[in-house]
């Protein structure tokens, strides 16, 4: 495969890392877009239909046999893309929902939730997935598959995941008519024990976001 055509027209649409990369490059176009601020009235609902979209192929890639690359050591791909400028727009445009508590492993007991930024998670989740579209457009594509499946157990798959359930939240609390109280002084550099983020979780008002955000409130 060239590494200039995503979809060379010798590939079989039905092979699954073609669907597997038409997923991903799906979703790092849609993000990008959302981050460009062009329709802010939608981002929030695009994101969370976007995440969706994106944890199905995650899920395939977890269901899935162990993916071996074909080298033993990964080629190197120069530096990485700089992904601080999406980070920063997203980060704008969801400043009034961007910070959220999260619990990093259910499955560890008594862990108090810690608080994130779903414009971080965006962007490391794209990191991610743009490693793996260097490999498959290099032609690759074994090592491509590997690289979204590794990736997916080790953080993006629990990161998108995070970040799901935090956009699901959003439009359920403005659907439902139940408003947030405003993370007024949660910051992601704190470290904020369970009770604090119990306190400080939301104050902002559905009906003060729902708008800007592209929300609609339950009449």
């Amino acid at each position: 495969m060239s590494d200039a055509t995503l979809h060379a027209t010798s590939q079989d649409p039905d092979d699954f890392v073609v669907q597997i990369a038409d997923q991903v490059e799906s979703f790092l176009v849609a993000v990008t877009e959302v981050a460009k601020g062009d329709e802010p009235a939608s981002a929030v609902p695009f994101l969370l239909l976007e995440v969706s979209q994106l944890l199905l192929a995650g899920g395939r890639l977890g269901a899935h046999e162990d993916i071996v690359p074909e080298e033993r050591y990964e080629p190197d791909l120069g530096p990485e893309a700089d992904v601080d400028e999406l980070r920063e727009r997203l980060a704008v445009m969801l400043e009034p929902v961007d910070v959220y508590s999260e619990v990093f492993d259910p499955y560890e007991p008594r862990k108090a939730p810690v608080p994130a930024r779903i414009s971080d998670d965006l962007a490391d989740v794209i990191t991610d997935l743009r490693h793996g579209m260097a490999h498959y457009r290099a032609g690759r594509t074994t090592e491509a598959l590997w690289w979204w499946q590794f990736s997916y157990f080790s953080n993006w798959g629990s990161t998108a995941s995070a970040t799901l359930r935090a956009l699901q939240s959003i439009v359920a609390h403005v659907r439902l008519n139940q408003p947030l109280e405003e993370l007024n002084g949660l910051d992601t550099d704190q470290d904020l024990g369970e009770e604090v983020l119990a306190e400080e979780a939301g104050r902002v008002m559905a009906e003060e976001i729902a708008g800007p955000l592209g929300l609609r409130t339950v009449k």
